[in-house]
């Protein structure tokens, strides 16, 4: 593992209505790409059949030119896979493609069922017969065993079935359809371009399409895109939404807007609060680059400490690396950051990170930076500690495997060996986003769903 961050969940990306739908699709995946490296995938839907190209990789890696030719249509969907539940395999990526009694259907799902192990194991004792070991596909079991009869009603009286979280594109002979779920866990945004209409996960993506940015789905919305425009329906029992809060610390990229806030903003908000909670005498303060940079901007204005870029991340860096035989300390880091020597020697260094998870990169990062010369490491972190694991579409680490699950604060600076260590509260966190409740399980626990894997599971004590 080189760095020591929660997985990336998933990106997607659908096009009605435009002759270079998968095109359009293929460069909202390239604008989604830091939401999942594995693999990818586009179906495009022409004369009424559905055509896909999946790969293992970066968009770029898998969607040669020849690729793209072979994805004619007016209407596409795409997909960016982190594998929160299925492994790391080709037949795991999406969009996923069937044939079923009610015609033909593909979809991206940006999320994860808590309850999919329940389901598909009476499904499969039913005599379904699974292609892969995603959540996702348990959704088109569930479409085709449905006894509605249209393909949209359908897909309703399925996910009334799941729990837990889910942005779905789908893509059928007539439609394509866009869904949250009732607790909006998950963002999906609806735009417009030209005479077509586009849904992605985040704003940047129609940004890079210069789409119009029209609305996002609501959570619990299905919205059902033809020839006759868009329709929108409310089909689930209306709960109170618990949008991910770790979007805004980390996954989405800053020049986004989800859940009706700029990320940018509120990063450099939490930034500020941070410096306000845990006041330090230092020199300079630096960011853990890139998704510290924005908190570090704000730590910097509010505390009166200068910026500075103290540690520079190579970009270039694949998912895979050949380690040289005779060791290197701290080689996994390393390879991805290097102190600025002539920033660094002699000074008192405050040093901002958006997360510390197992604590094992915080630990090389200060030790990096007391290599190069710091006087003082201070490590900040603009997130509270991470005390539990995520179940709705974010791959994380078991509960005994977070730090601060098992360590109080100054075993955890002791750990990472910093002068001192501190965190955004919850209330601070909190206070620096606004307009509703958030899904905040990841750090108290509350975990707005039950994970229903067995009868009796306790989330909290995973």
């Amino acid at each position: 593992m080189i760095f020591d961050k929660f997985k990336e969940e998933c990106g997607v990306a659908g096009v009605y209505g435009d002759s270079e739908a998968a095109n359009l699709v293929y460069l909202c995946l390239y604008a989604l790409q830091h939401r999942g490296q594995e693999g990818a995938g586009i179906a495009a839907l022409k004369h009424g059949q559905i055509h896909a190209e999946k790969g293992l990789g970066l968009v770029n890696d898998i969607f040669s030119e020849d690729k793209l030719m072979k994805l004619q249509g007016d209407v596409a969907i795409g997909h960016n896979r982190y594998s929160t539940s299925g492994a790391n395999l080709l037949k795991n990526t999406q969009p996923i493609v069937a044939e079923i009694n009610k015609g033909q259907v593909a979809l991206a799902h940006n999320g994860n069922i808590v309850n999919a192990y329940k389901i598909r194991e009476r499904l499969v004792k039913n005599g379904a017969i699974f292609t892969s070991t995603s959540d996702s596909e348990i959704i088109i079991h569930l479409i085709a065993k449905s006894e509605m009869k249209t393909l949209e009603d359908a897909i309703i009286d399925s996910l009334k079935q799941l729990k837990g979280a889910y942005s779905i594109i789908f893509m059928t002979k007539n439609h394509m359809i866009g869904i949250r779920d009732p607790l909006g866990i998950r963002p999906l945004i609806l735009g417009k371009k030209r005479t077509g209409y586009v849904l992605v996960s985040e704003t940047c993506a129609l940004d890079l399409i210069e789409a119009e940015f029209i609305r996002e789905i609501e959570p619990g919305e299905m919205i059902i895109i033809g020839e006759d425009g868009i329709k929108s329906l409310k089909p689930f029992e209306e709960i109170v939404p618990k949008p991910c809060i770790f979007e805004f610390i980390y996954f989405a990229r800053p020049d986004s807007m989800i859940f009706s806030q700029y990320v940018y903003d509120i990063r450099k908000k939490m930034g500020a609060k941070l410096a306000e909670e845990n006041p330090i005498d230092a020199d300079i303060v630096v960011p853990v680059p890139d998704s510290g940079i924005v908190a570090t901007l704000g730590y910097s204005e509010k505390s009166g400490i200068p910026f500075e870029l103290g540690l520079i991340r190579n970009h270039y860096v694949g998912r895979t690396f050949i380690e040289p035989a005779q060791s290197i300390r701290h080689f996994g880091v390393k390879i991805k950051l290097n102190p600025v020597k002539s920033v660094i020697n002699g000074k008192r260094v405050v040093v901002v990170d958006d997360s510390i998870v197992r604590g094992t990169t915080s630990r090389k990062i200060v030790k990096m930076l007391r290599e190069a010369g710091a006087k003082e490491v201070h490590f900040r972190v603009s997130s509270p500690p991470t005390k539990f694991p995520c179940f709705y579409g974010i791959d994380t680490p078991t509960r005994k495997e977070l730090i601060a699950s098992t360590h109080d604060l100054d075993e955890i600076r002791k750990y990472i060996t910093a002068d001192s260590l501190g965190y955004l509260s919850l209330q601070g966190l909190c206070s620096c986003v606004e307009g509703m409740s958030y899904c905040d399980a990841c750090f108290s626990g509350d975990y707005p769903t039950m994970h229903l894997e067995t009868d009796e599971y306790n989330p909290k004590e995973k």
